[in-house]
């Protein structure tokens, strides 16, 4: 399966897309220019060499005819992204993991957009493709330590089961990630507002924190009948 990050030159679309080419995903950083994705790939490159041949860059279009897509752009952009690529992305996983923001003082606090995710706002401009909400709280810059595991859970939510059990197959081979199922797509709502306590935590206590649930013993990615 080849991987396609929208808006993937970022802290956490282009760690994303570096993590996803080590568990042998081939993966394509895309943005609205190549040529900024391209010096985001070779910066990767000169850390992680080994990943020649598995990270590749272009522009958005490139991303956008991957088997699966991520859309990594600025939350308030998500949606119009993804209808620029209407064509390409129908039928497809599109997978937001933006989340809508905005610091106060020194509080983070979290916006309520259209629909009331981001995630659903992208799922009411794509009616056509398959989104799910995942990878909301991995922090961005262990996302590109490849070096060194994430430990963390992956809430993951949508409205068509078959493509949360697919990302939730992705998310299981990174190694120190459990993917989660947390239900239908209007559960993003939480997801993406819960980031904000996190970036709290990690101001109040100067580190990068992510959640793990106890007491869930069975296999996560399990669907009940």
């Amino acid at each position: 399966m080849r991987i396609g990050i929208l808006g993937g030159t970022g802290p956490a679309g282009s760690g994303l897309a570096a993590r996803l080419a080590s568990i042998g995903y081939p993966s394509v950083i895309g943005s609205r220019s190549k040529y900024r994705a391209m010096e985001k790939r070779d910066s990767l490159l000169a850390s992680w060499p080994d990943l020649a041949g598995m990270l590749d860059s272009g522009d958005n279009d490139d991303a956008a005819a991957c088997d699966l897509v991520v859309i990594a752009t600025p939350w308030d952009s998500a949606a119009t992204t993804a209808q620029e690529h209407t064509d390409a992305l129908r039928g497809k996983i599109v997978i937001s993991m933006a989340n809508a923001l905005v610091r106060v003082g020194h509080e983070f606090q979290p916006l309520v957009p259209p629909r009331g995710s981001v995630a659903a706002h992208v799922q009411a401009a794509m009616p056509e493709c398959r989104v799910v909400a995942a990878f909301h709280h991995l922090p961005a810059k262990e996302l590109g330590n490849l070096g060194e595991p994430i430990d963390s859970d992956v809430l993951i939510c949508g409205d068509d089961p078959a493509a949360v059990r697919d990302v939730s197959d992705i998310v299981a081979k990174i190694p120190g990630c459990r993917p989660l199922d947390a239900g239908e797509l209007s559960n993003a709502t939480a997801i993406e507002a819960f980031t904000a306590v996190l970036l709290q935590l990690n101001v109040r206590y100067k580190t990068r924190v992510a959640p793990k649930l106890t007491g869930i013993k069975r296999d996560p990615r399990a669907v009940d009948d």
